[in-house]
């Protein structure tokens, strides 16, 4: 495998490894390693029934954070095969992206974020390194998966200068500058192809925008202009299906032969010298990258902030509200495992100790997990 790939792309060689040294796989490379971890980590299944816009009983056919991060990695597997870069950690990052992502999309992670003030605060990003490497509970020899560091290196897309240096090596860049591997890159702007595209695609469904709305963006009216063309008569779903996956199709030939000119121009002699860069070096073309812009600021003020989606975000905040409250009112009201954490972290860290174990419970729930919770604690007929 590693014959296949560009000097500059991330191997098993030139990894700097694991916190806690494991003997090498069989059959398959680190990378591959660390994506099966995150497979059959609990977090990951969860993200069947936690939501992108739409709360998850909301309709069957609407996107999860699942199959959002199944999109994000097919989407970046391609571009890294196009560059020679490497799949296995393109994917693993892509798989583990969001697996600290709270209950009820954006809405959840910004009251959860409200509520942590004053106890280190709440962000999914930090969130999802902190579940790969301390929540998950599934080895004998360490806590977390124990994932190599260029996986938690990419699931790391932010971070704060004051939260970076206690976070180790792999804070450093947020410290110091410079960029994550070609990897990383490739699956941070994955996501925001993935995420823009399958939007669309959700909020035409649930007829929270329309096509005619959409065609005020430059990229969506190219593009049914060409289907229109080609297909006068195509049928209502079958158009917006052809649409959207021209524009997904145009994303990535796009990002593919940007990337490639500036690697050729940057020549990078290895991943650290890419490490080295000022800026990344996995980017759209200007002309692509304003229409990606575009579409994203049509999305926020059209259906994000649609006035039913605003309904649904605000029930939602107040079940995070209400049951943050709770539970750090009366740690009893948490099951024992919990209440075990939180006895042993109020000794070292206080009342901020007790916050971070609660945050860590409501984050990890489900909508439909979160919804049942709040029910059982404020429905006065659910007395179990």
């Amino acid at each position: 495998m590693t014959d296949r790939l560009a000097p500059y792309a991330a191997s098993d060689e030139r990894s700097r490894g694991r916190r806690i040294p494991e003997s090498l796989p069989q059959y398959r490379t680190e990378f591959q390693r660390d994506r099966d971890r995150i497979i059959h980590s609990s977090a990951f299944r969860r993200l069947e029934y936690k939501t992108q816009v739409f709360i998850n009983h909301e309709g069957d056919m609407f996107r999860t954070r699942l199959t959002h991060s199944i999109e994000v990695a097919q989407i970046g597997r391609t571009v890294a095969r196009a560059l020679g870069l490497n799949e296995a950690l393109v994917e693993s990052v892509s798989l583990a992206h969001d697996v600290g992502h709270t209950p009820f999309g954006h809405a959840g992670q910004d009251t959860l974020n409200e509520c942590m003030t004053g106890y280190g605060g709440f962000e999914h990003n930090l969130q999802s390194l902190r579940v790969v490497d301390e929540l998950e509970e599934r080895y004998a020899e360490f806590n977390g998966l124990n994932l190599t560091f260029e996986t938690r290196e990419g699931i790391l897309k932010h971070c704060p200068k004051s939260r970076a240096k206690a976070l180790g090596e792999v804070g450093e860049r947020f410290l110091k500058g410079g960029q994550p591997s070609l990897e990383a890159q490739i699956a941070n702007v994955a996501d925001g192809i993935a995420y823009n595209n399958h939007d669309v695609d959700d909020g035409l469904r649930a007829g929270l925008i329309g096509v005619e709305q959409l065609c005020e963006t430059t990229f969506f009216r190219e593009e049914y202009e060409a289907v229109i063309a080609a297909y006068p008569d195509l049928p209502g779903r079958r158009l917006v299906y052809e649409i959207v996956r021209r524009m997904i199709g145009r994303q990535v030939v796009d990002l593919v032969e940007s990337s490639k000119l500036r690697l050729t121009r940057a020549n990078p002699a290895d991943i650290e010298a890419v490490r080295g860069e000022s800026q990344p070096l996995i980017r759209f073309s200007d002309g692509m990258h304003q229409r990606h812009q575009e579409l994203k600021r049509f999305l926020y003020h059209n259906l994000y902030r649609h006035y039913r989606v605003h309904r649904m975000m605000v029930k939602a905040q107040r079940v995070m509200r209400e049951l943050f409250a709770a539970f750090l009112e009366d740690v009893r009201l948490l099951p024992p495992p919990y209440q075990a954490v939180v006895s042993r972290l109020e000794v070292e860290q206080g009342l901020p100790g007790r916050a971070r174990v609660v945050a860590d419970y409501i984050a990890g729930m489900t909508d439909r997990f979160a919804l049942a919770e709040h029910r059982k604690l404020f429905s006065p007929p659910e007395l179990t």
